[in-house]
């Protein structure tokens, strides 16, 4: 008799060492699906704010690049209103507009000459 008491204690043992594990198992499964169901939540809460967030910067961009060809085009048509006045400035005061770019050719060629000399040792 002696011979099976220590042979139950260790089947006891070993049963009870079985059914903690098994429990052990089922917290920790029940534990990973919980989390799994959390996460799969916050992410279906965050997929709208995230496509909201994407539109939004997406818009912006667009703003950014319409602002930038406006200013673009009104740059040109400046440019072109200053050309023609040039031209129609050149054909109503040919004299006038010799005069004027001589004087200004003159001052730029001076002014590169004393920059010239400066520079000199």
């Amino acid at each position: 008799m002696t011979t099976h008491k220590p042979t139950d204690a260790l089947n006891n043992l070993a049963a009870s060492a079985d059914q903690a594990i098994k429990s052990t198992q089922r917290v920790a499964n029940e534990t990973l699906n919980s989390l799994s169901d959390r996460v799969q939540e916050v992410r279906d809460e965050a997929e709208p704010m995230f496509s909201h967030t994407g539109e939004h910067i997406g818009a912006m961009a667009q703003r950014g690049v319409d602002a930038v060809r406006d200013s673009s085009q009104q740059l040109r048509d400046k440019a072109l209103n200053v050309s023609d006045s040039a031209v129609g400035y050149i054909k109503d005061e040919p004299v006038k507009a010799m005069l004027i770019a001589a004087a200004t050719g003159a001052a730029l060629m001076a002014l590169l000459s004393l920059m010239a000399r400066s520079r000199r040792p």
